[in-house]
């Protein structure tokens, strides 16, 4: 048997060049293969059901609603409560039961957020999450660069020789997180640290990971504004005024849950995508695609009476305000006495349409990638399920970073198995990419990513296609059977079990695979 990542990177030729690639149809039939003999249909022939038409039909309608209200579906407008609606709406008309799972939450409140050159020009800028606030008024100090240029300030030598003691020090992103950023230049004495983006036209929207990183105020800059602002530092003396202030506020927001009739209750398989955008734009591959895929997958499989495991939809609230909803969600599963444990897996769908797109997977196994997280036992199988599909039909796929910055991070920390799938963001397309996938090198994989320009047409339809195949098969192969993944075997078999535990059959292999650049922390 080929070792896996040399079968990988094999049929990912043979599709590029046009040779015919044998799919293993009948072994995705094999009764063993599922744990069961007859009975419900099997995954493939649900994938036929779910159509990527469907799904474009659902965001159709988002993007109305979005047009209908501001232009954008954020957390708190009147975008997100017709979004649930419409999302209600349909799920009951398939049969369901659909819940408001509701949170409160502290809002950051912007006060201020701003960065002025003494004499000249205001520049709009967004103040860190878990930085510090400037003193009303602002901080006013000189701008300082980096030693040298096209250094990044990952390093104390990165600031080694220069007057960055008492400034405000401006960086690009890109090297290293942004704590690593800032802190590095407040051990060399700066006052304040502006990072500029590295893609045009977006506001850099930046975290520090968590509370006291640093004790200097830190906030984003578009690309442009930060070019600007180190060609004027390079030329001469330049006195700026950062200003960045912000309080919170509670609110309350919801989540919307539904599970189908069908299926045990102990042994829940679960799926989610958040339903929420950013305040600039429809947000409509981010996160409309995941949502949309998730309703119709919904939709089809509540037609199906004899599902062995249930299956829970969610579609979170507030993510673009920090995992508020999903972090909530699993909060109170874990409040309630054995409640955790009767998810078997979870699987997430964050950006499955981008422009510019890489069909990834989340590398629960570190093949590719070093998850910063801890891994479950049973999220390498459940990132199985996914990439298997995809290796029996020869569609090429890469690794992305188990990194846990999506809707999966609460269900993780707490020990449940996870994957998931994405298309990409603001990570730049490689040439490598490029042989698997086609789309353009150098650019971003959605170059409107958090923006006014993320709208219907920003959707690239083939990866939604490829992609909604894959949500459809891996949900109905669960339902099915989650043995693999947990050691729990399907109601039929006279040995029930419950719980996590360590999944069976696992084969430790390699991948072929590019990291992904959308962590907000770097």
């Amino acid at each position: 048997m080929l070792h896996r990542r040399k079968l990988t990177v094999l049929v990912s030729a043979l599709v590029l060049a046009g040779a015919a690639v044998a799919t293993p149809a009948a072994a995705l039939d094999d009764p063993a293969r599922h744990g069961h003999g007859h009975g419900p249909t099997a995954p493939e022939k649900f994938v036929k059901k779910v159509s990527e038409r469907a799904v474009y039909r659902h965001l159709q309608e988002l993007q109305r609603i979005a047009d209908r209200n501001d232009g954008n579906r954020a957390a708190l407008t009147p975008g997100y409560e017709a979004s649930a609606r419409y999302v209600e709406k349909t799920l009951r008309k398939a049969g369901y039961t659909t819940t408001r799972d509701p949170f409160t939450f502290d809002l950051e409140v912007v006060d201020a957020a701003t960065l002025t050159v003494a004499g000249g020009e205001t520049y709009d800028v967004d103040q860190m999450t878990f930085a510090v606030n400037t003193p009303v008024g602002g901080i006013t100090a000189p701008l300082a660069l980096p030693a040298a240029p096209d250094t990044l300030g990952c390093t104390a030598a990165d600031w080694a020789g220069t007057s960055v003691a008492g400034s405000i020090a401006l960086v690009s992103r890109g090297g290293c997180t942004f704590a690593i950023k800032v802190t590095n230049a407040e051990a060399a004495g700066a006052v304040g640290v502006a990072v500029y983006n590295n893609v045009p036209d977006v506001l850099l929207n930046g975290t520090l990971g968590a509370e006291g990183i640093a004790s200097v105020p830190a906030a984003g800059l578009t690309q442009a504004d930060g070019q600007a602002l180190a060609a004027q530092a390079a030329a001469g003396p330049v006195t700026v005024t950062l200003d960045t202030r912000a309080h919170p506020e509670t609110r309350e927001s919801f989540n919307v849950i539904a599970q189908t009739r069908a299926g045990r209750t102990d042994n829940v398989v679960m799926l989610g995508a958040h339903l929420d955008g950013v305040e600039d734009g429809p947000g409509i591959n981010d996160n409309g695609t995941g949502s949309a895929v998730l309703l119709e997958t919904a939709v089809q499989l509540g037609k199906d009476k004899r599902l062995p495991n249930a299956v829970r939809f969610a579609w979170w609230g507030a993510e673009e305000l920090g995992l508020i909803g999903s972090t909530a969600y699993v909060e109170d599963l874990v409040a309630q006495p054995g409640e955790i444990d009767k998810i078997a897996t979870y699987l997430n769908f964050d950006m499955v349409g981008s422009p510019n797109y890489i069909i990834g997977v989340y590398d629960a196994d570190q093949s590719t990638h070093p998850a910063p997280v801890p891994v479950p036992p049973g999220s390498a199988e459940t990132e199985d399920v996914l990439t298997g599909w995809f290796d029996s039909i020869g569609q090429p796929w890469v690794d992305t970073q188990f990194s846990g910055r999506s809707d999966y991070q609460a269900f993780i920390l707490n020990g449940v198995p996870a994957s998931g799938l994405f298309t990409g963001a603001d990570g730049v397309k490689t040439d490598a990419e490029v042989a698997l996938f086609g789309g353009t090198a150098g650019i971003t994989h959605d170059p409107n990513y958090h923006s006014p320009g993320d709208d219907l047409s920003n959707v690239n339809r083939k990866a939604l296609r490829i992609m909604t195949a894959a949500v459809a098969y891996a949900t109905y192969s669960l339902a099915l059977d989650t043995s693999a993944v947990n050691g729990v075997e399907s109601p039929t078999d006279p040995r029930p079990g419950h719980g996590h535990g360590p999944g069976k059959g696992r084969n430790d292999v390699g991948r072929n695979g590019h990291q992904e650049g959308w962590d907000r922390a770097a």
